[in-house]
């Protein structure tokens, strides 16, 4: 009896195992199952992630992203387990960028001194990547813009006004810093013609600190393309500003 008891209780030993095994397996397995192909905007702009999917199923990815100066990053490669290995400065110190589903979105979380050997100095690739809204895809936002301008030109400025509305409130998580800046003074002006003074100032507000410093003042914190780039944003927000403040219509 002793003998038939252990080799059950082995058996089950084994069984409860295998089980492991199996769990771990698929769990590996939904790892890749759970990122959806597609394209993803980083959050505050300024990158995309693109994920797809092969005929037998294996995924890819590509990363483009811009930072501070101009700098840059770029990859590309395969997705397995939730996890990419690509090469770096060093042999046997690879890249590893793992990715990591969250809502509807990727957090991609990476081993930065190695995964460097991508990017420019001041840049990274790190960080959340959304699914953009109805709307807000850089294809899509250009389209709208566009219609904007065709509609101000033509003087149907509450249409237009609605347009630039929509992009600021349906697109905050995934506008890139300069593109919000220009679209604040395109609707601003536009308020500006609707006789909504207070409404011009409130959508200027967020660059309401920066307009009015110096432009060698605001240069002194940006790095020098940075600074190229946000300057005209500054001195649109003073003039839109001061055509915007009380008495002015």
């Amino acid at each position: 009896m002793k003998a038939k008891f252990k080799g059950y209780k082995n058996g089950k030993i084994f069984f409860i195992l295998l089980m492991i095994l199996m769990i771990s397996s698929m769990q590996g397995i939904a790892g890749d199952i759970q990122l959806q192909s597609g394209k993803y905007i980083r959050e505050g702009g300024g990158g995309s992630l693109i994920i797809k999917q092969g005929k037998d199923g294996a995924l890819s990815f590509e990363i483009e992203t811009v930072g501070a100066n101009g700098h840059t990053c770029g990859l590309d490669g395969n997705i397995l387990n939730g996890r990419a290995t690509l090469e770096s400065f060093e042999a046997g110190k690879p890249c590893i960028v793992n990715f990591l589903p969250k809502g509807s979105g990727v957090n991609v979380i990476v081993n930065d001194s190695e995964c460097q050997y991508y990017c420019g100095v001041r840049a990274t690739f790190a960080g959340m990547y959304l699914v953009p809204v109805r709307g807000c895809d850089p294809l899509e936002i250009r389209k709208t813009r566009n219609e904007f301008k065709r509609l101000y030109d033509k003087k149907a400025y509450e249409q237009a006004r609605a347009k630039l509305e929509k992009i600021l409130c349906d697109c905050v998580n995934t506008l890139d810093w300069l593109e919000t800046g220009w679209i604040r003074n395109d609707l601003a002006i536009t308020q500006y013609k609707l006789g909504d003074l207070q409404g011009c100032q409130r959508t200027l507000q967020p660059l309401a600190a920066d307009a009015a410093r110096t432009d060698e003042d605001v240069r002194n914190d940006y790095p020098p393309s940075d600074a190229d780039m946000y300057l005209p944003v500054v001195r649109a927000a003073r003039t839109n500003l001061n055509l915007c403040a009380p008495g002015k219509k």
